[in-house]
Parts: structure tokens; sequence; C-alpha cells
């Protein structure tokens, strides 16, 4: 009777949102939950290409329809962050988009215009 009550509670428990630790970045996403799991499918907003880095927090949920049992659906937030703001960002330190509460848009790392530095576009004004 325990080994079955035990069961039936890891069964529920999988059922659930987990949180766990990308193993593998990229196409073959891996993930350590209760051991690891690879090959997961990464979704994200429309429009986003994204795969979590290796180390990197991420939500993993249970898929009820078709394709892999798993699926990766989010990363830990990272900072502190402004409430009504929104940042984009490749990490900490590294290029970012921030959309303030002010109507700033701002840009941080080298800024690229159809592979041309914005400094070039505006030389000799």
């Amino acid at each position: 009777m325990w080994l079955s009550g035990q069961s039936r509670r890891r069964r529920d428990r999988l059922g659930e949102a987990q949180a766990g630790f990308a193993t593998i970045g990229g196409k073959d996403t891996g993930v350590y939950l209760d051991g690891e799991r690879r090959a997961m499918a990464v979704y994200a907003p429309g429009g986003y290409q994204w795969t979590p880095a290796p180390g990197q927090e991420v939500l993993v949920l249970k898929n009820a329809g078709a394709g892999p049992a798993y699926c990766v659906t989010a990363a830990r937030a990272e900072g502190e962050g402004t409430p009504g703001e929104v940042r984009i960002s490749s990490g900490p330190g590294n290029a970012a988009v921030r959309l303030g509460n002010d109507g700033t848009v701002e840009l941080m790392g080298r800024v690229l215009i159809n592979g041309v530095p914005i400094e070039s576009l505006f030389d000799g004004e």
C-alpha cells in the first residue's frame, strides 16, 4: 500500500509545473528536474527565438498534447526591474532593449541597422 501511494504522489507531482536547470542549450535543450531530460521543446511568445543557456533556471510544463512530454516555457527573471517597464536582454551585461514607463526606448550594446553601425550613419552631418 505504501509503495502504491508513493508512486501516485510522484505521478501527481510530475503533472505540475516544475523549475529546473538547463543542462544543454540549443536544438537539443536538456533540463535537470528529477533527472536529466533531453530534446525538450522550447516555447516562447510569437516572434521570439530563444533557447536557455546551460545553468539557467527554467520553468518546465508537462505537454498535454502531441509531441514531447515536457516543454520549456520560460526562464527565471534576473534582476529587480521597474514595475510596468519591459526589458529584453541576452543576459546580464549584454545587449538589451528597455521600454521605459516615461516613453523612453533605450538600446544597450552595439547597435547595427542592416548590419551597419549606427554611428557611421550619422558621420559628416
